[in-house]
């Protein structure tokens, strides 16, 4: 049962990094696609603001996965010094973040409702209904809540918590 969760947690943390890299090829493609059309003497209306919202739809989308993976900026510095209570500072550190994290997410989903409530388009050319890209910061602010609750159960439950940690050389696990 427990092996099964975590596949699927693992899973769900990597098809969120995969999407952020669909994202990060999407912004790729409408920056060529603005370049040609500006090349033909054609108008793209709304590129910036699409590139922007897939940029941000990256963004929120690959935190849980580069959370698994060691990549957030963390305080090994200071967690190293705590010596036989380094394990209770992990705790700390993970807790505050998770509770941070599900306000977070609680807030982005509040947006993504009220913004399609009330109708809220963008003020650019290209006039989208904001829920729209607000819907993968919510999905994003989610799963970097999940992944941080994850961390925390699996603190408490063993030693290991799932942050891939560098070796000496600066390599990842």
């Amino acid at each position: 049962m427990a092996r099964a969760v975590r596949r699927l947690l693992d899973g769900l943390y990597l098809a969120g990094g995969i999407a952020g890299a669909g994202f990060l090829v999407l912004i790729l493609v409408i920056i060529v696609a603005q370049m040609v059309a500006r090349w033909t003497g054609q108008v793209f209306p709304g590129a910036t603001n699409y590139a922007g919202y897939c940029m941000a739809a990256a963004s929120a989308l690959t935190l849980a996965h580069a959370l698994n993976r060691g990549a957030h900026i963390r305080v090994t510095l200071l967690l190293g010094r705590l010596g036989r209570w380094r394990k209770a500072g992990e705790i700390w550190a993970h807790v505050i973040a998770a509770v941070t994290a599900t306000f977070f997410a609680r807030y982005a989903i509040n947006l993504v409702y009220w913004s399609e409530k009330l109708n809220d388009i963008s003020q650019g050319q290209d006039a989208t209904p904001l829920w729209i890209p607000q819907l993968a910061l919510a999905a994003g602010a989610c799963l970097l809540a999940i992944a941080l609750w994850d961390h925390v159960i699996r603190l408490l439950l063993t030693a290991h918590m799932g942050v891939a940690e560098p070796d000496a050389a600066g390599a990842r696990e």
